[in-house]
């Protein structure tokens, strides 16, 4: 009888253990899956991220490219998505284009701060 009662207890204990373990784990499962999936959002919004920009420096090009007002063809786009900044490199022949080139860039880059850094320089 004493034996049987040892032993009732030993596997009350031990399914009692079993049963506190499969009561942790899967709180722990359920947190690898969801820092994995943060990993995976956060992963998807920096690529997202860098299409918008990427989309940016082409929509800006492509507009600077189209106007017959500027001469294009040393003008540099790069666009950073952490920052939000569109920077225009380069050299156009007059002041005017300068200005003009801006003012392409601020309409084809809404939400972006533009930053131009083109230099006058005659051809």
């Amino acid at each position: 009888m004493m034996q049987n009662t040892l032993r009732t207890w030993i596997v009350i204990g031990a399914l009692a253990g079993t049963a506190a373990c499969a009561q942790e784990a899967p709180p722990t499962v359920i947190e690898d899956e969801r820092g994995a999936g943060e990993a995976a959002s956060d992963a998807a919004r920096e690529a997202g991220s860098e299409v918008g920009a990427a989309m940016e420096t082409a929509d800006v090009k492509t507009a600077l490219t189209m106007d017959a007002t500027v001469d294009a063809g040393d003008i540099n786009v790069d666009t950073n998505a952490d920052t939000r900044v569109v920077v225009l490199r380069g050299s156009v022949p007059t002041s005017d284009q300068r200005d003009r080139a801006e003012a392409i860039a601020r309409q084809e880059a809404p939400g972006y701060r533009i930053d131009n850094q083109l230099i006058v320089r005659a051809r």
